[in-house]
Order: C-alpha cells, then structure tokens, then sequence
C-alpha cells in the first residue's frame, strides 16, 4: 500500500498540481489509513474495503476528532481509491460510498478596524529608526492587510511580481491559479521603504561582506536596490517547505535574517506575536488578517463577487462565510446600540 500511496502522491503533484501543503495533508491522511489497516492485517491497497474504510473513520470519531478532521479524509480516502480504480486496481470503488459528518463552520476571527490602525502604528514606529527587519515586518503586515493574501502567497512573492506604479501584485494561489490584486497608498509606503533601506541589510547579516548580484526589480519608477546574494547554507526564518536554492532566492521579495526567502514560520511568529496582545478569541495566525481584510471590504460595501476575486475563492460559497461575519457584527453593534434591542 505504501507504494500505492507514494505512486498516488507523485500523481497529485506532478499532473493535479497540487501544492506541497496540500500534498503533504494527503500524505498524512493516508499513511495513517496504512497504519489502521496494518493493524487489521491489510497490507495492500487492493484488500481495502468500505468496511474497513468506516471503521477507520468510526474509531477516529471515538478519539474525539474534530469533524473538519473526518471531513479531510473521508475526503483523502475517496481521492485515492478512486485513483486506484481508474488504475484498476479494483474492480469497484470501495470507498465510493463513504460519508463523513460535513465539517462544521466557525466564524473566523476578525480584527477590528480600530485594532488593526493601533497594530499598524505601532509596526510603523518600530519601522521609524530604520532597522531593516522593522521595515520588512512592516511591510509585510501591511501587505497581508491591504491585499489579503495566504501567507504562502505572500512568502512566494518575487520582486519582479511586484508594480509599484499601478499599486498591484501578481500572486500565485492554490492548484497554481494565478491572480493579480491590489494593495493601497500605506502599503506601498511600506514596500518601497523595505525595498530602499531594509531588503540588502537584512541580506547582508552574515559573518562576512556578501556580494551583491543583480536581480528582477519591482516595476516601479522608483528604482528598486541590487539585491544581495544569500548566504550558503545559513539558517534563517525558513523552513524546509520553503527553502530554495540561491539562484531563486536573490528574487525574493521578502528575506530572512541570512538573506533567504522568509519562510511561512517565520511570518507566523510575526503575526501571533502582534495579535497575541490584541483582545479576541480564535486563531492568531496571518491568516486572521485575511479574514480580517476580506470583512473591512464587505462592511464597506464591496461586492461579494469582486472579494471572491480578490481572495482566489473558486466557489462564491466559501466566500460567503465573510458575509455571515458582518451580520454578526451588525447584531452585536444592534444590540449595544439600539435601544428596543
């Protein structure tokens, strides 16, 4: 079965596209399938079965998983035994028939706007002295804000995806979709300060001088510095799902304190840190300040559709959850303010 699932993996990855991330949830999904059927005395791929298959969900359901959880894979089990079908491994689907609790749906956190304004100043006064990693913080959380984007998006971003001029920013998104999408006034401030006095000097902390090589330059009329190469082999704020080699990484937008692409990590700290202080419940990760964007637009008065675009939301559906958000927040404005309420 193992090699069934390595075999499968390889499939996602190479002809669906799937991300790393991604491929790597079906990973663990499945070989904890493997294990639960080990345990049973199935060994391959071709002994699976329905029964089995809901048992495996059952005794996960019994160790208290949350429902997403179930959903996930139910979801992973289907994907690969019906692979496995179209390579007829069998002759029927086994799990064709499987069912999992639909995953239940919680509103996201959303920072108040009053709250993000407070965070943002206190980023820009840390930023005012000029130290490069202020700067890029800085920038960073402005672009997470202005343009609400994945935290793997942001890390993914090159210079050259950046347009200063017409204040956009190319992103590549889930199944490698790509979208272009807008930041505002602040946040380009923010970029351009980064890009002028803090992206060489947080390339350039390293034992020695680094010499600098040329790169692709934000599209801008503001000329963007040389861009310092990285560090050999220096440990930073990456990690190893989003560690390059040097060539790609002298094109990153955002580096660590060694020179190389900033790692989704190391913007988790950030954000958690930030938000850590700020009352609320929920997650404190970037992607609250996705949530966070997405419901200033629609309080606002932006058009469902066009926050659809703007987030890379296939179905208008999930974005929907951000509309559910605002009326909440309506209710409760009501109920402290009206006084019939």
């Amino acid at each position: 079965m193992s090699d069934d699932i390595d075999e499968f993996l390889r499939y996602l990855s190479a002809e669906r596209g799937y991300s790393a991330h991604t491929v790597r949830a079906y990973r663990t999904d499945l070989n904890q399938l493997a294990g639960f059927a080990g345990g049973r005395g199935v060994t391959t791929s071709a002994e699976l079965s329905l029964e089995l298959l809901r048992e495996w969900l059952w005794v996960a359901t019994q160790a208290g998983l949350a429902r997403a959880t179930l959903a996930r894979r139910s979801a992973s089990a289907r994907s690969f035994t019906a692979w496995l079908a179209r390579s007829d491994d069998f002759v029927t689907d086994p799990a064709a028939r499987l069912r999992s609790p639909k995953p239940g749906r919680t509103l996201p956190r959303v920072i108040a706007q009053t709250q993000m304004s407070e965070l943002l100043e206190l980023l820009a006064a840390r930023a005012a002295g000029g130290e490069a990693l202020a700067l890029r913080d800085l920038a960073i959380v402005e672009l997470l804000y202005a343009s609400a984007l994945r935290v793997s998006e942001l890390v993914g971003l090159d210079l050259a995806d950046m347009d200063l001029e017409r204040l956009t920013v190319r992103v590549t998104g889930k199944g490698a979709k790509e979208r272009v999408v807008p930041f505002g006034v602040p946040a380009k401030r923010a970029l351009v300060d980064y890009l002028r006095q803090g992206r060489d000097l947080g390339a350039a902390v390293s034992a020695g001088t680094v010499k600098t090589a040329s790169a692709p330059a934000a599209r801008s009329h503001l000329a963007a510095p040389d861009v310092a190469a990285p560090v050999a082999n220096a440990s930073n704020d990456t990690d190893a799902s989003n560690s390059t080699d040097a060539s790609n990484n002298t094109t990153a937008l955002f580096l660590g304190r060694r020179g190389q692409r900033l790692g989704v990590r190391g913007v988790y700290r950030l954000v958690a840190a930030l938000l850590a202080a700020v009352p609320g419940t929920g997650p404190a990760g970037p992607h609250a300040l996705r949530h966070t964007a997405a419901t200033h637009l629609l309080d606002g008065g932006a058009d469902l559709r066009a926050v659809q675009e703007l987030l890379g939301h296939v179905s208008l559906g999930t974005t929907q959850i951000y509309t559910h958000v605002s009326a909440e927040r309506l209710k409760t404005s009501y109920g402290l303010a009206h006084p019939r309420a």
